[in-house]
C-alpha cells in the first residue's frame, strides 16, 4: 500500500526531518532529537504537524442521537463550543477507537479520530446511523497543528483576535487565524504542556504553518516530531490507541470509566455495566521502574516470585524524570500505588512500583 503524505510533507523534509511511515502516512518523526524536542515543549512552545488524524462531520436532527449511540461518554452535555473526549465501545467489550467530539451546534458535530482507525472507525459508525444523520469524512482535506507548550498563547496569539488567554481545557473557537477565515482553535492536546490545535483546509496548511513559525520565534518555537509526542503523551498516562487500548480491552480495565456514562444506552453498554458491577479482573496502571532499566511495550510484568501478571503497553525512559516510566495491564490486586512489581528486561526481572498517574504532576 502506498503511504498516504500530508500536505506539508515536503514542508518537513526540507526542515531536515526524519520521516517514517506511521498509520499509514509518512510522518516526521523528529527533526533534531527526541530529548530537544520533548523538552521544548515541556519548557517553552513547539509545533506537532498532526494532519494525519481523521475528521468526521456529523450533521442534522439525528446527528446526537448516532454519537449518543456510538460513544461511551454523554455528548448531550456538551454546549456549542465544547470538545469531550470518549470511546466507541465495541460489541465485545473492547475498543473501536477513542476520539474527540466537538459540538459546533445542536445539528453540527465534528469527531476526531485515529489516523489508523479512519475507515475501521467510518465504517463502524455508518453501521449504526440506520436514523439518516448526514456524516462526511473530511480527513484528507484537514491539515492539524498542534502547538503545545507553556509558551503556546504568547506565540500564537499576535495571529488571531480570538482571547486565548482566556479559552478553558477542552473548550473551542472559530475565528480569522494569520489573516484565513474559519480555522477552529481548540484548546486541547496531547502532551498536557497547554496549548492549542488548530484546524485548516489543506489550501492555507502552508500559509498557517509559516506564519505560526514566524510568530513563534521570539519564543523558541521549534518543529517536534511523533517521537517526542509519544514520550510527552506518556509522562501524563495518556493512552494510545494500539498500545494501551485496542479492540480487546475495555474502558473500565483502561482507568476511561470517567468516559463511560451509564445513563445513557449505548454499544455494549449493558454487558460493561455488569463487568462494572462484577468489577474488572485487569487494570491499566502507570508504574517507575525503580532498578535502572527502560520498560518497552510487551515485556512481561512478573510478581516477586517470577510468576507474569500482566504486560507492559507503553514504556519510555522520561525525559523530565530522568528514569524508566511506563503503562500496563496487571491483574487487579496488583493495581494499587506504591505495588511493588517487576518488568523483565532481557530476562532479568528489574524492579518496578506502580504510582498514581499522571507521572509528571503539572
Amino acid at each position: 500500500m502506498e503511504l498516504k503524505k500530508i500536505a506539508l510533507n515536503d514542508v518537513h523534509e526540507a526542515l531536515g526531518a526524519k520521516m517514517v511511515p506511521f498509520a499509514g502516512y509518512n510522518m516526521p518523526v523528529r527533526y533534531s532529537s527526541d530529548l530537544e524536542e520533548h523538552n521544548t515543549v515541556r519548557n517553552a512552545v513547539g509545533i506537532f504537524d498532526v494532519s494525519h488524524m481523521g475528521e468526521f462531520m456529523v450533521r442534522g436532527p439525528q446527528a446526537l442521537d448516532l454519537i449518543q449511540r456510538v460513544t461511551s461518554n454523554d455528548a448531550s452535555k456538551l454546549a456549542d463550543g465544547k470538545v469531550q473526549y470518549s470511546c466507541l465501545p465495541n460489541e465485545q467489550g473492547g475498543i473501536v477507537d477513542d476520539l474527540l467530539v466537538y459540538r459546533f451546534g445542536e445539528e453540527e458535530y465534528m469527531l476526531v479520530v485515529n489516523a489508523s482507525n479512519i475507515d475501521k472507525d467510518w465504517e463502524w459508525i455508518n453501521k449504526y446511523n440506520t436514523q439518516g444523520a448526514e456524516m462526511e469524512n473530511i480527513s484528507d482535506q484537514i491539515s492539524l497543528f498542534a502547538v503545545q507548550g507553556p509558551k503556546a498563547i504568547e506565540a500564537l496569539q499576535s495571529l488571531t483576535s480570538i482571547d486565548l488567554a482566556s479559552m478553558v481545557y477542552y473548550t473551542f473557537d472559530k475565528g480569522v487565524f494569520a489573516g484565513v477565515p474559519d480555522v477552529i482553535v481548540s484548546a486541547t492536546g496531547y502532551t498536557g504542556a497547554g496549548g492549542f490545535e488548530i484546524y485548516v483546509k489543506n489550501e492555507d496548511a502552508k500559509r498557517v504553518f509559516d506564519a505560526i513559525m514566524e510568530a513563534g520565534k521570539p519564543f523558541g518555537i521549534k518543529p517536534i516530531g511523533l517521537g517526542a509526542r509519544d514520550t510527552l503523551r506518556l509522562e501524563m498516562g495518556f493512552c494510545l490507541y494500539g498500545n494501551d487500548i485496542n479492540d480487546t480491552t475495555s474502558p473500565l480495565e483502561a482507568g476511561l470509566g470517567w468516559i463511560t456514562k451509564f445513563d445513557k444506552e449505548f454499544t455494549n453498554s449493558e454487558n460493561l455495566k455488569e463487568q462494572k458491577a462484577a468489577g474488572v479482573s485487569k487494570k491499566l496502571v502507570g508504574f517507575e521502574m525503580v532498578d535502572k532499566a527502560i520498560p518497552r511495550a510487551h515485556y512481561e510484568i512478573v510478581n516477586v516470585e517470577g510468576e507474569q501478571v500482566g504486560e507492559v503497553t507503553s514504556g519510555t525512559m522520561s525525559p523530565t524524570l530522568g528514569k524508566g516510566i511506563g503503562l500496563g495491564y496487571v491483574q487487579q490486586e496488583l493495581s494499587k500505588p506504591g505495588t511493588e512489581i517487576y518488568v523483565r528486561v532481557r530476562n532479568k526481572d528489574m524492579k518496578a512500583q506502580v504510582v498514581k498517574l499522571p507521572f509528571v504532576k503539572k
